[in-house]
């Protein structure tokens, strides 16, 4: 065989495989993510709240790319408006809820139109429920905030309510990571629509560093849903800080355990299969 021929004979069997690859069906890694989320953030309030916002926009990427979900971060809490659950199945709000009417009106409307929500620590905070009172009294059932504990400790939490989806892969009781944590004014075992997933086991107390603002005895809860939505709240995302040197000395995603249920909530949440 000539050179020539040979020259031609390559260019063919070349010509051959780039339409093969070109008809080639798409992989699993380049297929569509199975739902979007949209997480809403301010960062400019208490160092160890933004630390959480900087930690939460980087675990959630990788997070949602091993899971197969979408994830866009932002700070124009405008976009809740005309938000759709078409346009982002899951909203997450990671360090502060909607302030203007407009901005409180569209999140009800996404929720009640079938959007799911997944909140964090001060996304629940209020001393004035009645300011909103179809999210602080009816949607999270918390009412007013109450207290806290300080400084920020780990938890052994409690979990309850089996079987849900978010706990399935949960043992009887785990470790919390590190965080502040809240109380309420009303009491959400007394709310037929509230499902508390976990809450504080005794063996935690004494919670909290300080003596005036320790937790020594109660009923805590710390994980629940609304029956009537497809929401979860979590009681942390508040990062242990060195004030002095704006350093975080702990993570809210160091806690393998708790993960889990962030990750199996959200795949819930989206309507995803879990692991």
């Amino acid at each position: 065989m000539t050179k020539l021929k040979k020259f031609f004979l390559r260019l063919a069997l070349l010509f051959v495989a780039c339409l093969t690859l070109a008809s080639a069906p798409v992989t699993s890694a380049q297929a569509a993510p199975a739902f979007k989320v949209l997480a809403f953030y301010n960062g400019t309030y208490d160092a160890a709240h933004i630390s959480f916002v900087k930690e939460a926009n980087q675990w959630f990427p990788k997070t949602a790319s091993q899971n197969n979900f979408s994830y866009t971060a932002t700070n124009n809490w405008n976009q809740l408006n005309s938000l759709q659950p078409s346009q982002y199945q899951v909203v997450l709000f990671l360090d502060d809820l909607p302030q203007t009417s407009a901005q409180r009106a569209g999140f009800e409307r996404y929720m009640r139109a079938g959007g799911a929500w997944f909140g964090f620590h001060v996304a629940a905070f209020t001393t004035n429920p009645s300011s909103w009172d179809w999210y602080h009294n009816k949607f999270l059932g918390t009412g007013s905030f109450k207290s806290n504990t300080w400084g920020p400790t780990t938890s052994t939490l409690k979990v309850e309510n089996r079987p849900h989806v978010s706990t399935t892969r949960l043992p009887a009781t785990f470790t919390s990571s590190v965080s502040e944590w809240y109380a309420w004014n009303s009491d959400l075992r007394k709310n037929p629509d509230i499902r508390i997933l976990a809450s504080v086991d005794p063996v935690s107390f004494p919670l909290g560093t300080d003596p005036n603002q320790s937790w020594y005895s109660g009923y805590y809860p710390i994980l629940w849903t609304n029956n009537k939505y497809k929401m979860l709240y979590a009681n942390f995302g508040h990062n242990k800080m060195n004030y002095e040197t704006n350093q975080p000395l702990s993570s809210t995603f160091g806690s393998e355990v708790q993960n889990r249920f962030v990750i199996d909530g959200l795949l819930w949440l989206g309507g995803a299969k879990t692991s």
